[in-house]
């Protein structure tokens, strides 16, 4: 089982060294290689994705990420900025479905920001389609407009697209992912303003009928913005696209009491896999020894059931994060009254002594 280590910039190399701690720890043949990706990248080899960077994740069976990105970079023309990477990799590899659980584990209610009844016992999996939409649309670019309100002057343009396999496909790992679980599907989308998301709606809708046993309903965007914070735990699996997806799962980990927590997997068709925790580099704390890797190696616990075949491996490994969790430890991020503030390695290194004492 090859793994290929891209633990990018900022916090990205803490988090990720933690999470390959912890993996060294299970009795698995294991082969991992590190490659630079993103900002790292860049400033070695003048690319955020190199041809090696990526012929290594095509190699390889699944791919453990850390995060790219860095003030410093924004300044950079669009195609050579750190996050390119993590659009390249999933464009190459057709990693379509983005799978994000938001999991409120039982020691954390206090560390939301919602009250304890509104999120105890939350467990939601959004599903968000990842190569389609605004963010891989074409044409895009800048002109000068030739008509609207301001004839003449400087316009930027995205194009939001779907196929209708594009929609098949992730309505199909949703309402299958739903059979596993409560079986609800919530698909979200904005059809009464958008074609585009008219079309989704259609298509999903369709889909649905192969799924008698699978309830669904659709809602607007900002009606479950809002549903989420008001009662999260009427959902169970949300599907959604790229970029609402990509709005709600963030909002959805701050149910759980923080980003830091919310671990994320991005599958293709041959269930080869990107594992990459939901939150950014963090460079303000890069460096510092005080992020939290739990979502990190959460990840590395979907890597191994999803894509490595290993789910009581994965099992022990979230057994071991519930274990520290109870021993009342907690990074800066989760840190609350009557908690044991520590660091990323201290985390890190009490994961992997629980995780070491529940398989001996």
């Amino acid at each position: 089982m090859k793994i290929a280590i891209l633990p990018g910039d900022g916090i990205g190399t803490e988090i990720v060294a933690e999470a390959v701690k912890v993996l060294q720890v299970l009795d698995l043949k294991l082969e991992t290689e590190t490659a630079l990706v993103g900002g790292a990248a860049y400033e070695a080899h003048g690319h955020p994705l190199p041809d090696s960077t990526l012929q290594l994740a095509r190699q390889a069976d699944a791919i453990l990420f850390g995060a790219v990105g860095d003030w410093k970079y924004d300044k950079l023309d669009r195609p050579l900025r750190p996050e390119q990477a993590i659009l390249g990799l999933r464009k190459h590899l057709g990693l379509f479905a983005n799978f994000r659980p938001a999991i409120c584990h039982e020691q954390l209610v206090d560390a939301s920001s919602l009250k304890p009844e509104l999120i105890a016992g939350l467990d939601i999996l959004i599903i968000r389609e990842l190569t389609g939409d605004i963010y891989f649309g074409q044409p895009r670019g800048r002109r000068t407009a030739t008509d609207g309100h301001f004839p003449g002057s400087e316009e930027a343009f995205d194009t939001m697209r779907y196929s209708r396999p594009e929609v098949e496909r992730i309505a199909h790992v949703a309402f299958q992912a739903a059979r596993k679980r409560n079986k609800r599907v919530t698909s979200v989308d904005k059809a009464n303003v958008l074609e585009t998301f008219q079309f989704w709606k259609d298509v999903v809708t369709d889909v649905a009928r192969e799924y008698p046993d699978v309830a669904l309903d659709h809602m607007y965007v900002d009606n479950a913005a809002m549903q989420l914070v008001r009662a999260p735990k009427k959902f169970d699996v949300i599907v959604t696209g790229n970029m609402f997806g990509d709005i709600l799962s963030d909002e959805a980990a701050m149910l759980t009491g923080s980003i830091g927590m919310l671990p994320s997997a991005s599958l293709n068709a041959r269930n080869q896999g990107l594992y990459e925790p939901s939150h950014g580099s963090a460079p303000d704390i890069a460096g510092k020894g005080i992020a939290n890797p739990l979502a990190t190696i959460l990840s590395a616990a979907m890597m191994l059931r999803f894509s490595l075949n290993q789910p009581e491996a994965a099992d022990h490994i979230e057994t071991a994060v519930r274990a520290v969790l109870a021993q009342g430890l907690r990074t800066a991020d989760i840190a609350g009254p009557g908690t044991i503030p520590v660091g990323t390695v201290a985390m890190g290194d009490a994961v992997a002594a629980a995780l070491r004492q529940a398989l001996h």
